[in-house]
């Protein structure tokens, strides 16, 4: 989810909470919190905590809601997973840490100490091209073992390396990139972590509701639909964030400005998002 800010570029509570009950209502079942498109780079430690407070006091039995906690450093990681868990969070998402690209081993003992303190369970974010540190699959199948590991974020872009360690594991595998979305769900995954179902909840749904009845052709056709909305916003260039925020404001949705060095989108990008956005809910997805 976004993290809805004011003209003024301050923390929007209120907007936070309409737009968490709205793509609850469209079929979100769950609700990742100051990830990156919740552009948690930029918010503070403080405004983390109420955006996670203010959600689960919204949706809190309704959804899960997941708050991300990740960061280079694990003792503020440790901090930040402490403040989400009093605050209602149901799990957390937690990053490899990046930049310093500690090697294979210091990753899983961060991992490590991260479930170990915590009290609820944690989904790994394995995003290299992000972090410059994957999580190899030999890491992930010993981190299973941890009874508060219980899924993983997969934004490696290795189809193989995931079917393996969810033909090994019990760890529910959420795909991070749109366009896996019904590949890992198809061979094991168990849905996907979305920057387009910020705007687009229910036709990203559909495709995945279509092959849990067995329609895998209809599966094929809905997923294809969603393909020139999530081709605008996550491969045009600009960053997720950006666009689902432009998106979301033409929408009349909470959102308001990104925090720099993020730019917003221009108007001509904006109003390409809302020509696609139309057509695929004008399509022979149930309409939003």
């Amino acid at each position: 989810m976004v993290t809805p800010f004011t003209a003024t570029g301050e923390l929007d509570l209120p907007g936070a909470r309409e737009l968490a009950s709205r793509l609850v209502a469209e079929g979100c079942d769950g609700l990742v919190l100051n990830g990156t498109t919740g552009e948690s780079p930029t918010t503070t430690d403080a405004e983390k905590t109420a955006l996670v407070r203010a959600v689960c006091d919204e949706v809190g039995g309704r959804a899960a809601v997941v708050a991300g906690v990740g960061s280079a450093d694990t003792r503020h990681t440790l901090a930040l997973a402490r403040a989400a868990e009093q605050a209602g969070a149901d799990g957390l998402l937690v990053v490899s840490p990046y930049y310093s690209r500690p090697p294979q081993p210091a990753v899983e003992a961060h991992f490590l100490r991260i479930a170990d303190a915590s009290g609820i369970p944690l989904m790994l974010y394995d995003i290299p091209g992000r972090t410059g540190t994957r999580i190899e699959p030999a890491t992930m199948l010993r981190l299973a073992a941890h009874p508060r590991v219980v899924a993983v974020k997969d934004c490696a872009y290795d189809l193989l390396g995931s079917s393996q360690v969810i033909a090994r594991t019990s760890l529910a595998y959420y795909s991070g990139c749109e366009e896996l979305n019904l590949p890992l769900y198809a061979v094991g995954g168990a849905g996907f972590v979305s920057t387009v179902a910020n705007a687009a909840p229910r036709p990203l749904r559909a495709a995945l509701d279509a092959y849990d009845a067995g329609a895998v052709t209809e599966s094929v056709r809905l997923n294809q639909l969603t393909l020139p909305l999530a081709e605008l916003m996550m491969a045009s260039g600009l960053p997720g964030t950006v666009t689902a925020k432009a998106l979301l404001g033409a929408l009349g949705r909470p959102a308001g400005p990104v925090r720099e060095p993020l730019r917003p989108a221009g108007r001509e990008t904006a109003d390409g998002l809302l020509k696609a956005y139309g057509e695929l809910v004008g399509s022979a997805v149930a309409p939003l």
